[in-house]
């Protein structure tokens, strides 16, 4: 594992004739990156320093690297293993991998039809939502592939199944974007039952999801509209109306994807730039700068504070002073 450096950039000159390098100065080494990154030519730039739930001085560890793109990230708290779907330029070119080791992974499961999302229940089952073949996916672990993959919904009517989140007695909440006409997209609630509901029909492209550790709250992620919004979880599972959960203070913002939720409640967000930490009243509390774009992030290793970011064909980690939602005994909502 190598740590990764921040390295110096051309000097460009600024609209008044003065060089950037005279500039740099005036901000405060760690957030050079992230104001580099996310925030060149932005008239409302803001400094953005690394969250307090990081470990002081942490770097980006990378741990596997491959040509494909990274999605969803789940970590297997028995085994201690992450798992991660994979996506090249085909559809038969998907799949699961498990991280061995640093640098080594292997395929867990091969031609997923487009795999994406995917969540540990609490059962200790995988959730998988796939986007090709337009199902909602169960797999019982094995040590070196699925022991058995079942299917909770096949609806053609879908467009791609993208992310999921398990809420309330096992039902289990998706996201549904509309990539190629960016009108039919929605978010859906399936139940234990195998009803099917819509629950939100009025985002562009939804794609990232996560539920408050008490499952009062539902944040979902537009990738269209490049911001979070949050939606109050009835006690049947039904949400109510939503509002603007999350609007970062940058004009260049990147799309919004997968995300994952601490102990202490805050939201890890990711996109260009990094990731940004959320409390749950909606404050930023930093950026965590990535070299990369970022897609996904779970909590991870042994003791719960180590966290993971899917970036283009990069996986690092990270450490944190907080650890992840799912290794804190949380109520059963």
């Amino acid at each position: 594992m190598r740590p990764l450096r921040t390295r110096s950039t051309k000097t460009r000159p600024r609209a008044n004739g003065e060089p950037w390098r005279r500039a740099l100065p005036r901000f405060p080494r760690r957030v050079l990156w992230a104001l580099v990154a996310m925030l060149t030519g932005s008239a409302r730039a803001i400094e953005t320093n690394m969250p307090p739930t990081i470990v002081p001085g942490a770097r980006l560890e990378e741990m596997y690297a491959d040509p494909r793109s990274f999605g969803g990230l789940a970590w297997d708290p028995a085994a201690q293993k992450l798992y991660f779907t994979v996506s090249g330029k085909s559809k038969e070119d998907t799949c699961i991998l498990r991280l061995e080791a640093p640098g080594r992974a292997v395929v867990w499961a091969d031609r997923t039809e487009g795999v994406n999302g995917i969540l540990l229940s609490r059962d200790g089952r995988l959730l998988g939502a796939q986007a090709f073949g337009h199902r909602v996916l169960r797999y019982t672990l094995g040590e070196f592939q699925p022991r058995r993959v079942e299917t909770l919904l096949h609806d053609d009517r879908l467009n791609q199944p993208n992310d999921l989140v398990e809420g309330l007695r096992g039902n289990i909440y998706f996201t549904d974007p509309d990539f190629a006409n960016r009108t039919k997209s929605g978010v859906y609630l399936l139940r234990r039952s195998g009803e099917l509901v819509k629950l939100i029909s009025d985002m562009t492209l939804p794609k990232g999801l996560r539920l408050s550790n008490d499952g009062r709250t539902l944040y979902v992620g537009d990738s269209h509209e490049k911001l979070w919004r949050s939606f109050p979880v009835m006690p049947n599972g039904i949400t109510g109306p939503g509002k603007i959960f999350f609007d970062p203070p940058v004009e260049n913002r990147s799309d919004t994807d997968g995300m994952t939720i601490d102990e202490l409640g805050n939201l890890y967000l990711p996109g260009r730039g990094g990731v940004w930490v959320v409390d749950p009243g909606g404050k930023a509390l930093g950026l965590i700068p990535a070299p990369r774009f970022c897609s996904n992030v779970t909590f991870g290793d042994r003791d719960g504070r180590s966290l993971y970011l899917a970036c283009d064909q990069r996986l690092y980690k990270i450490r944190a002073r907080v650890r992840g939602a799912l290794f804190v005994r949380q109520p059963r909502h």
